[in-house]
This record gives structure tokens, sequence and C-alpha cells, in this order.
């Protein structure tokens, strides 16, 4: 008797263990179909925090919100946003300035990226002064203007690189100084000195949404230091349009223009959140935006 409800207590803890071992392996499973199910709907997209790229980035987050992807946007340095894109932190950014302002970066990461090609055209650099400074129109015109000071943004930003070209290259502009600041800190000088009527230069982009604002002219630049016309490229992760074809298909297509992105720009510099700013371009954009995803 005694022997038998062993061996009965030992089939019973066996079976038991098995029915452990099963269960444990099938919410394993579970959870690692949900863990891969979870990160194929969520989207990571990295960004520079110029007014150009939040607007954009945003707009792209937003459409793809609309699709059903958990979206996760995240400002960073320059140089780091393309790291996070070759590293595969990120799955993409719209934030390439090409050929010139992010030359290093691209030549640095270009074998770990997908180039996926430009989302707008046009883009520029430069300086940039109101209109009201009649007497410059070309850096040559330079002398002791604006206490010889160019205000900047980023100090790793690409048109910072070009500045402090500029300021070695034009023989006027040898005691001249390029101070670093931010995106926000210059637009609030030029926006003090725009309302004074005093004189100011800037590092300026376009599109950029102080041209809709103020009126504003960059200088000619005659030996071409700040560099030529440039587009706005989009970039992804290797393996993105494997992993997630849809997603790689839409920001393959994205493509819009500078009356597009200013608008939306405008809208955010006076006040709008970058999320209710992107909600009501794609609203009154449903043919464009339907484009991106089913061309």
């Amino acid at each position: 008797m005694k022997l038998m409800k062993k061996i009965l207590l030992t089939a019973f803890v066996a079976v038991a263990a098995v029915a452990v071992t099963a269960c444990s392996s099938n919410n394993s499973s579970n959870n690692s179909s949900d863990n891969k199910s979870n990160s194929s709907k969520t989207v990571k997209l990295s960004y520079v925090e110029w007014d150009s790229e939040v607007a954009s980035t945003n707009v792209l987050g937003q459409v793809l919100k609309d699709m059903g992807y958990s979206v996760e946007l995240t400002p960073l340095d320059n140089a780091i946003m393309w790291q996070s894109v070759a590293n595969k932190q990120a799955d993409a950014m719209v934030s390439a300035w090409l050929p010139s302002t992010h030359e290093a970066q691209y030549n640095k990461y270009k074998d770990k990226v997908d180039l996926l090609g430009a989302n707008l055209e046009g883009a520029k650099l430069g300086l940039v002064v109101p209109k009201y400074m009649e007497n410059v129109n070309s850096i040559s015109d330079l002398s002791d203007q604006a206490k010889k000071t160019i205000t900047g943004i980023d100090a790793g930003a690409g048109v910072m690189s070009a500045a402090e070209k500029t300021a070695k290259e034009y023989d006027n502009l040898k005691s001249w100084q390029v101070l670093p600041s931010s995106s926000g800190a210059m637009a609030t000088a030029l926006d003090k000195a725009y309302k004074n009527k005093q004189e100011i230069v800037v590092t300026g982009w376009a599109p950029h949404w102080m041209f809709a604002k103020y009126d504003l002219k960059f200088l000619e630049d005659p030996k071409g230091t700040m560099g030529a016309a440039e587009s706005i490229n989009s970039v992804a992760r290797q393996g993105l349009k494997e992993d997630k074809p849809e997603v790689y298909k839409v920001i393959k297509n994205f493509k819009w223009s500078n009356e597009d992105i200013n608008s939306v720009m405008l809208a955010i510099s006076n006040g709008e959140k970058p999320e209710k700013a992107a909600q009501d371009w794609i609203a009154s954009h449903q043919d464009k935006v339907n484009s991106w995803k089913n061309a």
C-alpha cells in the first residue's frame, strides 16, 4: 500500500512538473510573441531641434500614428541623431541636409544607413540680415555692423561650421566672432533686434518660419563658403525595409514643399503645439498624405 502511494505521488509530481514547464514555455512563447508584435508596431524617429525638422518629424510621426503605430520622437544633437540611426537605436530620421551641411556625418555613417532620397528640395544656408540693413547685401559688405557678431545656433550644427569657415575666408570678417547659442536663442535675438530696428546678422536657413514672419534677406556669398542649394533627405536604419515595410514605404515616399513646411513651422512659432500643427496640416492635405501611403 505504501509502495502504491509512493508510486502515485511520484507520478503526480512528474505530471505537475510537466504541466508547469509547458505552461511556462507557453507563457514565454506568448510573451516573446507579444514583445515582437509590440516592437513591430513601434516606430522610433530621431531629429535635430531645428524648426524645419520639428515640423517634418511631427507630421511624419502623426501620419504613422494615424496608421496605428506607436511613435516615439526623440530630439538629439545632430551628430547623435545620425549615430542613433546608424546604430539602429532609431528607425529613421527626415533631417539630413545634403550634400554639404551634413556631409561629414553622411560620409561617416553612409555604409550603416539607407539614404531614401529628398523629402524637400531647395533648402539653403546663409548669413541673414533684416532688409532694413539696406547697405548690406553681400557678406563682403560687412564691416563693423552688429558689434562684429554673427549670432548662431548650436555649436555642432552644419550652418555653424559654414559660418566659421566664412569668417576665416573673408578678410573683412577677420575680427568678427561667430557666437553659438541655440535655434530658440537666435530667434529671440532676431525678434528683439527686428522690433528695435537694430543691426543683427544671424546664421539662417530656408525653409524657416522667420522668413514668413520678418522681412529678411540672405547675404550674397561670392566665395561660396556657406554652400550651395541643398535638399533635406530621409534616412533609415538598415533592415527597416524588411522589418517594417509599410513604415519604410511611407518614409521613402514622404515629400513636401517649402509652402507646406513653412505653414506648419509658422503655426508652431505662433504658439501651436507641434502635434496639433501637424494634425491640422494633415487634415487639409489628405491627398498628399495618401500619396505617401499608397504610392
